[in-house]
């Protein structure tokens, strides 16, 4: 199983990178700059492009060509008015991988397929797994209720082994993960790899504002909680005082407060309302929200490039994996990578005779 420094695993031939390690899609953290670094660190690095306009997307795009011949990807939403455009952008650049938050069509898998691009869905259920398996998707990430953003409440240690036998495409685990001992337990649960967005933010090469990095590394494992306040969706973050306002809130006061932040996105995305209310529609449809769910849903965006770009952790929100409480420190991506895989291969050397392939 072991080449050189890394780990061969299906997702490393899949996508030719070194090792079995992903850097999640994160909205305003997953730049060119921490993409280029992950990518030249030997992980899949993937841009997240739900907060930039096909234009932006496409100066991100070559901005990471530009500064590594490595794989990277694009994070994708299927349900967005311009989905078709952005597919186009992103076979007409040459990226070789297409990941998606919620699960693509089986005509948008096909196109992206036919076009040579890898597709990876990210899902929170075997059966959501089951799905885009028999659509044709390459692989999938599945994340456990451990994860940052919106998540789910079953364990990655109980939904991992479920996904893993009942799909037979590559299955990468997230939520929970920031070391080479957590990689080598997802290669025994019978992964391919291992995704990781909260590490991967805390690195010196995230553009995220040291202030917020730093409410980051000082937070405990019970300082990470839930809520739906935000945008009607259990979502994983960490504790801070705008949160605890929001859940103190009434319906009355989320909704205006949803009305204003939607304006807001709307100035920053270039969308018009018309285009917002047609990516609510496809929204609500998708994931069967109520209206009042998917005007919520407009908080999002801009609480979260309050923290993330603007340095404001008293207005934004900071989405976070439970695996904030354990970090301690900002590596760059090659640190961090060579570090994990270290960690990993004196992991497998350390495990009893007998057990090791």
């Amino acid at each position: 199983m072991t080449a050189g420094s890394g780990i061969e695993t299906p997702l490393t031939r899949l996508v030719g990178v070194r090792h079995p390690l992903v850097q999640t899609g994160m909205g305003w953290v997953a730049g060119p700059r921490l993409v280029s670094a992950a990518a030249n660190a030997g992980a899949l690095g993937i841009l997240a492009s739900a907060t930039m306009t096909v234009e932006q997307l496409r100066a991100a795009v070559r901005e990471v060509k530009s500064r590594t011949d490595a794989p990277f990807g694009v994070n994708l939403r299927a349900d967005a008015g311009d989905a078709a455009e952005r597919v186009r952008l992103v076979v007409a650049e040459g990226v070789r991988v297409a990941s998606f938050a919620l699960a693509p069509s089986r005509e948008l898998i096909t196109r992206l397929k036919d076009a040579g691009v890898v597709v990876i869905p990210s899902v929170g259920a075997r059966r959501h797994a089951e799905k885009v398996a028999a659509w044709g998707a390459d692989a999938v990430v599945v994340q456990g209720g451990e994860g940052g953003g919106h998540t789910g409440s079953v364990a990655t240690s109980v939904l991992l082994p479920q996904v893993v036998d009942a799909v037979d495409i590559p299955v990468i685990a997230a939520g929970g993960f920031f070391d080479g001992r957590g990689l080598v337990a997802a290669l025994a649960y019978g992964a391919a790899g291992v995704a990781m967005g909260t590490r991967f933010l805390l690195t010196s090469d995230s553009t995220v504002p040291p202030a917020v990095q730093a409410r980051y590394l000082a937070a405990a494992v019970q300082d990470v909680t839930v809520t739906t306040k935000v945008d009607g969706m259990p979502h994983r973050m960490l504790r801070s005082e705008l949160v605890e306002a929001l859940e103190r809130s009434g319906r009355g006061a989320a909704l205006l407060r949803a009305v204003r932040h939607a304006a807001s996105f709307r100035k920053v995305s270039g969308l018009s309302w018309a285009r917002l209310l047609r990516d609510g529609v496809a929204m609500r449809r998708g994931r069967d929200l109520s209206w009042s769910q998917v005007l919520l849903a407009a908080n999002t965006p801009m609480l979260l490039k309050a923290s993330m770009v603007d340095g404001r952790t008293d207005l934004g929100v900071m989405a976070s994996g439970q695996v904030a409480g354990v970090i301690e420190d900002l590596p760059s991506c090659a640190e961090l990578v060579g570090r994990i895989m270290a960690e990993a291969h004196r992991t497998l050397a350390g495990l009893p005779s007998g057990t090791r392939g």
